[in-house]
């Protein structure tokens, strides 16, 4: 079996090429995520958003918790 060299160099050239392409494609995507990507996800939305599930204390004074269902029906009677 006769072995190239000139061919075995043919063939780390193009394994280099294709790694250094993957690693660019790599970075550009990594910059593509970081633009799109929000900065906070979980920071308290601004103007009229509210945050739909938010686990606080009752502070209702004589009023019982409400149960799960109640809040579900009252989520979807106020509009999603």
């Amino acid at each position: 079996m006769i072995i190239s060299v000139r061919r075995g160099l043919r063939f780390i050239r193009f394994i280099i090429f294709f790694a250094a392409l993957v690693y660019l494609f790599y970075h550009v995507l990594d910059l593509f995520n970081g633009w799109i990507s929000p900065v906070d996800q979980y920071q308290m939305p601004t103007g009229n958003a509210v945050k739909v599930f938010q686990e606080t204390d009752w502070s209702g004074i004589g009023e019982a918790r409400p149960t799960m269902a109640e809040r579900l029906r009252l989520f979807y009677w106020y509009g999603e």
